[in-house]
C-alpha cells in the first residue's frame, strides 16, 4: 500500500490505513478524500500547529465507519467512527489520553453531528474536512452524491426556490443554500477562515454560471 500522500507519518498510515474505510461505493468518502484531508490538515498544521500524529489518525479515521447520506443513521456516523478509532488506537497501545483526543477530533468533525471542537487538532480536522466541501471539489463532491442518492440537479418549476421551501434532497441544488453556503462561516482557526473564504466565492461563482446557463439569470 502505497502511504506517500500521508507524509511525514506513512509509518502510523500504514498501520492505520486497513481501519480507515469499509467497504462502501461511496466515492465522496474514499481513500482519495483521505488524502485530500490530509493534505489540507498539513496546510492548516504549518500555520496553526497541533499533534501531528494525532491529526494523522483522525483524520485516516474519521469515517471508518460508512453510513450513507440518507440514512437516519448519519447524525451517529462521527460518534460511531470515534469509538470504532478508539477500539483501533488501543489495539495499537495508544495511550488513553491521546485515543481521546483522537476520538474527540472525529465526533466533533461532522456537521450533521453539532459537536462542538474544543480542541485545536479537532478544529483543524473540522476545518480540514469542510474545505473539500467548498470549491470546486465542494461542486463536484455535490452533484456525485446527488447522483448517487437519485436527486435532481434542480427543479425546474422553481429553481431558486422562490415558493416552496428548500428541499436538498428532491434537488442537488438546493443544497447549496441549505449547507454549502454556510460552511465559511463556521471555520475554527484563522487559515481555514482564509482559504474557506478563497473556496466560498468559487462555490458562489459557480452558482451564478450554473443559474445563468439554466435560464434563471
Amino acid at each position: 500500500m502505497n502511504t506517500d500522500a500521508f507524509a511525514p507519518l506513512q509509518f502510523l498510515a500504514a498501520q492505520l490505513l486497513p481501519h480507515a474505510l469499509e467497504p462502501s461505493e461511496d466515492g465522496a468518502h474514499d481513500l482519495s478524500h483521505l488524502q485530500r484531508v490530509w493534505h489540507n490538515v498539513r496546510t492548516l498544521h504549518s500555520e496553526e500547529g497541533g499533534d501531528l500524529e494525532v491529526l494523522l489518525a483522525a483524520v485516516l479515521l474519521h469515517d471508518c465507519v460508512a453510513v450513507e447520506k440518507n440514512s437516519p443513521l448519519r447524525s451517529q456516523a462521527s460518534r460511531l467512527a470515534a469509538k470504532k478509532a478508539s477500539i483501533t488506537l488501543a489495539g495499537l497501545a495508544w495511550p488513553d489520553a491521546r485515543i481521546s483526543a483522537v476520538a474527540h477530533a472525529i465526533e466533533a468533525h461532522s456537521f450533521s453531528a453539532n459537536i462542538a471542537p474544543t480542541t485545536l487538532e479537532a478544529k483543524i480536522l473540522q476545518d480540514a474536512d469542510r474545505l473539500d466541501s467548498l470549491g470546486m471539489l465542494g461542486v463536484a463532491r455535490t452533484f456525485y452524491i446527488a447522483g448517487r442518492m437519485g436527486s435532481a440537479l434542480y427543479d425546474p418549476q422553481d429553481p431558486e426556490a422562490k415558493a416552496r421551501e428548500y428541499d436538498d434532497k428532491r434537488f442537488c441544488l438546493d443544497h447549496f443554500q441549505t449547507k454549502l453556503l454556510h460552511l465559511a462561516d463556521g471555520f475554527k482557526t484563522t487559515t481555514g477562515q482564509r482559504l474557506a473564504r478563497i473556496r466560498h466565492e468559487r462555490l458562489k461563482g459557480f452558482m451564478e454560471l450554473f443559474k445563468e446557463e439554466i435560464g434563471v439569470c
